[in-house]
């Protein structure tokens, strides 16, 4: 059973990636250095520290690389929120009377600062802060705070988190709201990988505090019907997605159906929540398998009632919740040239031929 959680800080309970790249492009070009698109940041940034700067700037004293960090970071941390579910979470913990601790890299003055604006320090035992290597610190931290490994959970959301579980003989969960990929993750072999501090308390509360059922069962969770839809715009652009649970592949926004809802019922509401939208002209498209998915970042069987429609705002402006990264409107084509997911190569080859065949009968 769980009783005691060492969370990370950066990626886990606080979204501060738009100001670390900043602040790594600054050390970058100080350095000499191109600076890193956001893409490639998130699949070189690695800790400890060290081995990120060893491998980009391998002839700058350490001190310099931290003095130019920290000052550009102090310009930008501003830009640092709380993570959806974090504080959800957090009091749920506080509720449950689980332990809590911070195992963090982040420079004890950014986390003051931070938790002057999320408070989110009321919630933690005990904080350990500016750790450069967290597989150092992790058996004292266990030895100090009288925590058994059998009964401590790491949450994090890079490689070296799971690493630092590993070596401190505890329990791992693995988050993707950070810096890592999730194909980076499962290299790494965590017990457990959620989308969201969220999903993990629903794992908690159904397993009774452990992060596996108590009692094997067989067909856990039966197939999910799931809703998604290949949106048009005025200027005949369809709207791609890209998401972490995909494993960073391009796709198209949709989602679960729930008890009671109608298909299309749903459609509109996964499409508002997820981009903003208010779509029109919705048409079915296929119906598809997507069991066990190697793309999607956990096991699961989906059955994808795949649609087309259209946006009802001629200019329309969308915003994505947490589960998108990226959108971009393409012409189809260039829609197909992108880094997609199975089913979504599957929907736009099947509209394509469509469009081809419509095409064809108006001309006929």
């Amino acid at each position: 059973m769980i009783r005691n959680i060492i969370f990370d800080w950066s990626g886990t309970l606080v979204d501060d990636l738009p100001a670390v790249l900043k602040a790594s492009n600054y050390v970058l070009t100080q350095s000499g250095k191109p600076p890193m698109p956001l893409a490639q940041f998130r699949a070189e940034f690695a800790l400890p520290l060290k081995k990120f700067y060893d491998r980009h700037t391998p002839d700058v004293p350490v001190a310099q690389l931290e003095e130019w960090f920290h000052h550009e970071f102090r310009q930008s941390q501003d830009s640092v929120v709380e993570l959806p579910h974090a504080r959800t979470f957090l009091e749920f913990c506080r509720a449950h009377k689980i332990r809590t601790f911070l195992l963090s890299t982040v420079h004890t003055d950014h986390f003051k600062v931070q938790c002057g604006v999320t408070g989110f320090d009321v919630f933690l035992d005990k904080p350990y802060t500016d750790i450069w290597d967290k597989r150092e610190k992790i058996h004292e931290i266990l030895r100090e705070n009288n925590l058994k490994p059998d009964e401590t959970l790491f949450i994090g959301d890079m490689e070296h988190d799971i690493e630092t579980a590993r070596h401190g003989g505890i329990h791992s969960c693995a988050v993707l709201t950070g810096y890592n990929t999730v194909d980076q993750l499962r290299a790494a072999k965590p017990d457990l990988i959620v989308e969201h501090l969220g999903e993990l308390q629903r794992v908690l509360v159904k397993n009774k505090f452990h992060l596996q059922p108590v009692v094997a069962v067989e067909n856990i969770e039966p197939p999910l019907a799931t809703v998604g839809a290949l949106i048009f715009n005025a200027k005949k652009e369809v709207l791609m997605i890209c998401t972490q649970k995909w494993s960073g592949k391009w796709g198209i926004p949709g989602g679960k159906i729930k008890r009671g809802e109608s298909s299309l019922a749903a459609l509109r509401r996964e499409i508002k929540e997820e981009t903003g939208l208010n779509i029109t002209d919705i048409e079915f498209v296929l119906v598809q398998d997507c069991i066990s998915s190697k793309e999607f970042y956990r096991d699961a069987h989906f059955v994808l009632l795949n649609y087309t429609c259209k946006c009802v705002a001629k200019n329309p402006r969308v915003v994505l919740n947490e589960e998108a990264r990226e959108f971009k409107w393409l012409k189809l084509t260039a829609a197909k040239k992108l880094k997609l997911n199975k089913p979504t190569k599957i929907l736009l080859a099947a509209v394509e031929k469509q469009l081809k065949s419509q095409a064809r009968k108006c001309r006929g």
